[in-house]
């Protein structure tokens, strides 16, 4: 039967883990050597355990040497990455001038300047591009206006039924106001009756006081006569 797989995580015994440690630290540092003598390479290796204690092993005896070596092809590497970097970025900075010109020569033939230098063709080509662009031109200010027309007449519709609404109020407030004065004039009937009966019957009692005052005056005029 073959070994079954052992899972990998940590040791929770100290003294089997400390006795794992320095076997796979020594079966480690063999095959660094291994590899160094099989393949004439420069190994390194450090390694730390968890009491903070440091080993190392070295195919040239000292392990500086090769970590100089490798800090200087991590500098190297990223001098190449930067001078990488500037290339492509000198390269698209070249491609934008190019466009940019290209677009200011454009922009000069459209306002009709530096045409001198231009062939038949290209005129011929600028003269399409300015119908186009003149079409172009007139269709979205015929759309404008055609949408300022339809607001336009969204807010005339509105101003009718807004105009509608407040005459239809008009007219109802002076239906009640007319009906509010005929019953006025109506409940103001009776009370008017009694004006009038007093007001002739005032003009009754004057009647009788000017006969009685035309009798008492008649014996004076008789005896004068006399």
């Amino acid at each position: 039967m073959g070994r079954g797989k052992v899972e990998l995580k940590k040791i929770e015994n100290k003294i089997n883990r400390q006795v794992t440690f320095s076997k796979r630290r020594l079966g480690l540092f063999k095959k660094a050597q291994e590899i160094s003598v099989l393949c004439d390479a420069q190994v390194a290796l450090i390694v730390s355990c968890s009491r903070g204690k440091v080993f190392d092993f070295a195919s040239t005896n000292d392990v500086n040497e090769i970590l100089n070596r490798y800090q200087q092809s991590c500098y190297s590497s990223q001098d190449n990455v930067a001078e990488n970097e500037t290339q492509n970025l000198y390269q698209e900075v070249s491609k934008l001038k190019v466009k940019y010109e290209s677009l200011q020569r454009s922009q000069r033939h459209f306002l009709g300047e530096d045409l001198e230098k231009l062939r038949l063709k290209e005129l011929e080509n600028l003269e399409k591009q300015l119908d186009r662009t003149l079409s172009q031109a007139r269709q979205r200010k015929m759309q404008m206006m055609l949408d300022q027309l339809e607001a336009l007449r969204r807010k005339e519709n509105d101003l009718e039924e807004i105009h509608k609404q407040l005459k239809s109020e008009l007219e109802e407030r002076e239906k009640h106001s007319n009906n509010d004065d005929d019953e006025a004039l109506i409940q103001g009937r009776p009370g008017g009756e009694p004006t009038v009966a007093a007001g002739a019957s005032h003009e009754n009692i004057s009647t009788k006081t000017r006969s009685a005052n035309a009798n008492q005056q008649e014996p004076t005029y008789e005896y004068a006569r006399a």
